[in-house]
């Protein structure tokens, strides 16, 4: 009867490990020392080898982890949210997190190490439809306008978050805000008036 809660405390165990890699590394990169991490997570650095024997094994488990928290946040959001676009918006203000924390293990990311290579097609796999489904219901209650696509969305975001953490006057969440705030229908009024808000009638 004890092995059902030994599991769900390793789990939690390994949730808490990575938590604290995550924020070790957007705070110090990737090749932050592994005590640092241990000390952040309240364990002795045994313990992290323990279940991540490599670096690698702990970059890739980490990105891993932070991609199934931000696809399992869609539909809780839509449950919670007030309305679609509130939960749309939402759960880009966790892309965004996760964006910033990418682009921290870009570098290793980005290697030949073949623990890496199958990351990104892992990645558009499982946030592309997360996505999708929260544009499909903002849509259909009428609080996204027609036509938006979740990868071209998804990739806008990201190109606006590149650099994020280096440039302390751009503020990649706020940008991204205007950008939301862009995707609500507009009135009937502006539908009918020509480029630059004027009718176009002479």
């Amino acid at each position: 009867m004890a092995a059902p809660r030994k599991r769900a405390d390793a789990r939690r165990n390994e949730q808490t490990l990575l938590d604290a890699a995550g924020a070790a590394f957007v705070a110090a990169g990737v090749d932050v020392p592994v005590r640092d991490i241990a000390a952040r997570a309240g364990v002795g650095v045994g313990t992290i080898y323990r279940h991540f024997p490599t670096r690698a094994d702990l970059v890739v488990a980490v990105y891993r982890h932070q991609v199934e928290a931000c696809a399992e946040a869609a539909p809780a959001l839509l449950e919670s949210a007030a309305g679609a676009h509130e939960a749309l918006a939402r759960w880009i203000d966790l892309f965004v997190d996760f964006l910033v924390t990418k682009h921290g293990l870009a570098e290793a990311l980005q290697s030949d190490d073949a623990t890496y290579q199958t990351l990104h097609v892992y990645f558009l796999d499982r946030l592309v439809p997360a996505c999708a489904h929260l544009l499909a219901a903002a849509t259909a209650a009428g609080e996204v306008r027609p036509g938006v696509q979740a990868y071209e969305l998804m990739r806008g975001i990201g190109n606006l978050c590149i650099g994020a953490g280096r440039d302390p006057q751009y503020d990649a969440r706020r940008v991204v805000g205007y950008l939301i705030d862009g995707l609500r229908p507009r009135p009937q009024s502006d539908r009918r008036l020509g480029t630059g808000g004027e009718s176009g009638q002479t």
